[in-house]
């Protein structure tokens, strides 16, 4: 069957099973296979981590598109629309290029069911579109980023021309595992024989293990210490050295200034490998034009930041607590019910005045009453409509700031209220 509307064609692929056994990428690798290996055509920049990776790529995209090259970013999930998870230059994939390659997967997905009584699912099919559309439209590069983990991700059946780990954190342990040393396996498992690494991993023990990985497969491993960012100041704009030279970029947070440097060392090295040739002017031009909603974004004294899980609410209270000194914090937050919530307000208590819990409508939303029942704040409110919450609490006085986190989803609900 043919659908002959974007709106029927992406409620169709948002209905499909979201998650398969998964053992190795033999699905994924079929799929591809039956498809005339799309993802072959292309050059790719691989990026997996667990929170960064957005603006991470965001910023590769830039710099790449300053020079001048076509560029794909692949990304999940999206702020506003599902189209905003394949984009081409500046823009998102079209309703009409999207129906056009839902119904190419389509029919692979019934072939695959009635050949192979296989179920390709709804990450698959999103990254199989991808791939046919970026070898149609013959782009230079396309920015990459891991759905989940990273060994057994729909997007690894790639080659890369550089790989890219931003950092590791708890999230997703059902899947990914308990330790950090599991979590950071399983996103190791990106890391090609021979394609290089660039990561911004901190840990002592874990930059042992990135170390030990590459060896192995005999990929050169660039880690960006600390160290080798200085002198990051705030004004209008962010700026920072990294390894002597000034940069700026638009958007807030130490943690952005890290994702910034781990682009720049990118460049560097596909410029190393012959496979860019970006001058550091045009990575300068390229980061200060980089924007990502929903990542420390204001409106008036209304910041959204789509934190989700403890790595990114660590990031985030270390940001407010630079640019917000001396400030009343309030905070609006929700959580899907299967975060880390309760390690993710205790962050919140810390450096929050007030915290008012509340939901909205959306399959996987905890509820307002079970987060209000974790917290322990002293000043802690709930409301079991958002939206009403908001209109509440964004009548704020001249050293009010309402801070509104906790989910991509529910960031991209108010951001539409607050456009």
């Amino acid at each position: 069957m043919m659908f002959t509307n974007v709106i029927d064609a992406i409620s169709w692929i948002e209905s499909v099973k979201r998650f398969g056994d998964k053992y190795d990428l033999s699905r994924m690798e079929l799929a591809c296979k039956m498809l005339g290996n799309p993802e072959k055509k292309v050059k790719y920049i691989h990026v997996a981590g667990t929170n960064g990776k957005g603006s991470t790529v965001s910023y590769l995209k830039h710099i790449l598109l300053e020079h001048g090259y076509q560029v794909g970013t692949y990304t999940s999930p999206y702020i506003v629309r599902y189209n905003e998870r394949i984009t081409y230059n500046y823009d998102d994939i079209t309703d009409e290029e999207l129906l056009y390659y839902i119904n190419k997967v389509n029919s692979l997905y019934h072939e695959v069911i009635q050949e192979y009584n296989q179920i390709i699912t709804f990450f698959e099919l999103t990254t199989l579109m991808a791939f046919l559309f970026y070898a149609e439209k013959k782009v230079d590069f396309v920015v990459c980023e891991v759905g989940l983990g990273g060994r057994l991700d729909a997007t690894n059946v790639i080659t890369p021309l550089i790989s890219v780990i931003t950092n590791i954190s708890y999230d997703h342990m059902h899947v990914l595992g308990n330790t950090l040393e599991e979590i950071a396996l399983n996103k190791l498992g990106i890391v090609k024989p021979g394609i290089p690494l660039v990561t911004t991993v901190k840990e002592p023990e874990l930059q042992d293990l990135f170390l030990t990985y590459t060896q192995k497969s005999n990929s050169k491993l660039i880690i960006i210490q600390d160290s080798d960012i200085t002198n990051i100041k705030y004004s209008s704009q962010t700026k920072f050295v990294y390894k002597d030279e000034t940069y700026f970029i638009e958007m807030l947070g130490n943690h952005q200034v890290r994702n910034a440097a781990l682009a720049i060392e990118v460049i560097f090295q596909l410029n190393q490998l012959k496979k860019t040739n970006v001058s550091l002017s045009t990575i300068k031009m390229g980061l200060l034009n980089t924007f990502w909603p929903g990542r420390l974004e204001c409106f008036g004294n209304i910041v959204l930041d789509g934190a989700h899980n403890i790595g990114g609410m660590t990031a985030l209270k270390e940001s407010m607590e630079t640019l917000f000194k001396g400030k009343t914090i309030k905070v609006l937050y929700t959580s899907m019910a299967d975060k880390e919530y309760y390690d993710i307000i205790q962050i919140l208590e810390s450096f929050a005045h007030e915290i008012h819990f509340t939901q909205f409508d959306y399959p996987r939303c905890e509820t307002a009453h079970n987060l209000y029942d974790v917290s322990n704040h002293q000043l802690k409110f709930l409301h079991t409509d958002a939206l009403q919450a908001l209109n509440e609490l964004k009548d704020l006085k001249k050293n009010e700031i309402l801070l509104v986190t906790g989910s991509l989803y529910f960031i991209s609900l108010i951001r539409k209220n607050l456009k």
